[in-house]
């Protein structure tokens, strides 16, 4: 009987429990850790925080699912990595603390045989002095929660610009190091839509803030789309929707503090400039949880787990930008240290960023960090826990299941207002993730055919028909396994 322990219940989490205990008899046990009760679709939130949708839309309670499915679920946070036991216990274990219940701060040592990382990213909005969510007028739709918040903020401005104020709304990224600049993207663009369907537009002065060198680079370096019958570059495309929305902006900025409806940042000329804002939503910049791991004898052992992320099977060596290489980035994602131990998601270490890092003149890194959210995080799930079950089922290890971000393709549906008849959204798929400038030195690193983009209402009725399929996908419901990932 084999133990599989699972740390987090995202999108990483929770598809690798699915396929575990679909694939998986009885007698082996499946547990999965998680101090959150509910599972969300984060890619919703964007809709929660416009007010289209309710938070109670995108989530689901764990507990009863699980139990259902026979899935162990613990509701607790991990502290600590115990690969190889301890003086008195023999098996590998994970130190974690129970958050709620009789067993609050009760610590308990989960052992496993295998044990699965996927506890995401740590929200590190403390990185930037002031961005608080909820306060200083600044808001985020990182979580369900944060979105009710931003919803409720929102809300009263444009009550506000009925009254007859003017005001100025600042979206984008908050830290100089920040990624998930996708999610900042939808949000302008239905910010952008809802204050024209509430006839408050011309009140309004819409700035996009981020850290890319060019708008469209989304962390990714930037995209050569085919787009209908031409071939067009991310940044012209985005910029074509900006500048059809009256959407200003401010680019290569590294936000560094926040003070109540100002935004001081620092660009890439090495200029320390303002924003002034009557509501901003701004995205953190993410990090490791600051996990510790020991060996059998407690001799702190972190750095062969942990490098901020969770290490796995990348190539760590530094190297200039020239010399990157998709052959750099993990196939496995299995600790090399310790065979048992897997990180996919955004739980992996990155070996380095996509987009060409940047400094401003005073040496400050104004550079998006790569994107791991969504698609790839479901992905590289299923093929950590199909190497598991290939493992249990031969009894040695198995690595047969591979997917590198330089060889796996992404389709990002980019809400651009909501709507069935007047909704919009940005359809991009992207081949591969990560640039391979050797395979396509022609087009950007990337295959055209399979890299395009289109803008209209049926983007808009994809994300929607997406929405429901991934949370009936979630729930396990008849045949959810059809459902790609």
């Amino acid at each position: 009987m084999a133990k599989i322990v699972i740390l987090g219940a995202g999108i990483s989490g929770h598809v690798s429990a699915a396929h575990l205990r679909r694939k998986l008899s009885k007698e082996h046990e499946v547990v999965v850790v998680s101090p959150n009760s509910n599972y969300q679709w984060i890619p919703s939130n964007i809709w929660v925080g416009i007010g289209r949708m309710k938070s109670e839309q995108i989530l689901f309670p764990l507990a009863p699912l699980y139990k259902r499915k026979n899935i162990d679920f613990k509701q607790a946070k991990a502290i600590s990595f115990y690969p190889e036991g301890d003086k008195t216990e023999m098996k590998p274990y994970v130190l974690s603390e129970y958050v709620v219940g009789k067993d609050k701060g009760k610590q308990e040592k989960i052992t496993y045989d295998y044990l699965i990382n996927a506890t995401g990213p740590r929200l590190n909005f403390e990185a930037t002095e002031g961005l608080i969510p909820g306060e200083n007028k600044t808001y985020s739709v990182c979580t369900y929660t944060h979105a009710d918040h931003a919803w409720d903020g929102l809300k009263s401005l444009i009550q506000e610009m009925k009254n007859g104020k003017k005001a100025k709304i600042l979206i984008g990224t908050g830290h100089a190091k920040s990624t998930c600049q996708g999610a900042a993207f939808e949000y302008i663009l239905n910010v952008e839509q809802e204050l024209r369907k509430h006839k408050v537009r011309d009140m309004a002065e819409v700035t996009w803030i981020s850290n890319e060198y060019k708008l469209g680079d989304f962390g990714m370096d930037g995209m050569l789309l085919s787009y209908g019958d031409m071939t067009m570059k991310s940044n012209e495309m985005v910029e074509m929707i900006f500048e059809d929305r009256d959407i200003k902006w401010i680019l290569g900025a590294g936000v560094n503090r926040i003070e109540d409806g100002i935004a001081h940042y620092e660009n890439l000329e090495g200029e320390f400039k303002t924003e002034a804002y009557d509501f901003a939503m701004l995205i953190p910049s993410f990090s490791g949880h600051g996990f510790k791991a020991y060996d059998k004898n407690e001799n702190d052992i972190t750095t062969k787990l942990f490098n901020g992320f969770m290490i796995v099977d990348a190539d760590y060596t530094a190297k200039p930008y020239e010399e990157w290489s998709v052959k750099d980035w993990p196939e496995t994602y299995q600790n090399p240290s310790y065979s048992n131990i897997f990180a996919p998601g955004i739980a992996f270490a990155p070996p380095h960023a996509i987009s060409k890092p940047r400094k401003s003149k005073n040496g400050t890194v104004i550079s998006p960090a790569p994107p791991r959210t969504g698609m790839p995080s479901g992905i590289t799930a299923k093929l950590v826990a199909d190497n598991i079950i290939d493992s249990i089922k031969s009894g040695k290890v198995s690595l047969h299941h591979k997917g590198s971000l330089g060889n796996m393709g992404a389709a990002c549906i980019a809400s651009a207002g909501f709507g069935i008849t007047k909704g919009s959204g940005v359809s991009i798929t992207t081949f591969p993730i990560v640039p391979d400038y050797e395979k396509y030195p022609k087009t950007q690193g990337r295959k055209l055919g399979k890299t395009f983009g289109e803008i209209g209402l049926a983007g808009h009725w994809l994300k929607l028909a997406l929405h429901y399929a991934f949370i009936y996908k979630a729930k396990m419901k008849p045949f959810w396994w059809l459902i790609p990932e």
